[in-house]
């Protein structure tokens, strides 16, 4: 089925971009989410989605661990 969305310029903009640097589309983010919320999510599927994401992921610790003392800091 065919769905159009009505959705600020902006917005789809940065959606492409971000999809793009996941290696995905716009359009396959909707129909997985859309797939998950309807509870038609697979939990196979979703832990080799999210080892595939983590690929592109640009994060790095640098060998930093959290710390207690400032896991539970208030400020």
């Amino acid at each position: 089925m065919n769905l159009t969305l009505a959705i600020a310029d902006e917005t789809i903009l940065e959606a492409r971009r971000r999809a793009e640097s996941m290696g995905t589309s716009v359009n396959q983010l909707v129909r997985d989410y859309l797939e998950q919320f309807a509870g038609k999510s697979n939990p196979e599927q979703d832990a080799a989605e999210f080892a595939r994401l983590s690929l592109f992921s640009k994060g790095a610790a640098a060998g930093w661990k959290f710390n207690r003392e400032e896991l539970h800091e208030r400020r």
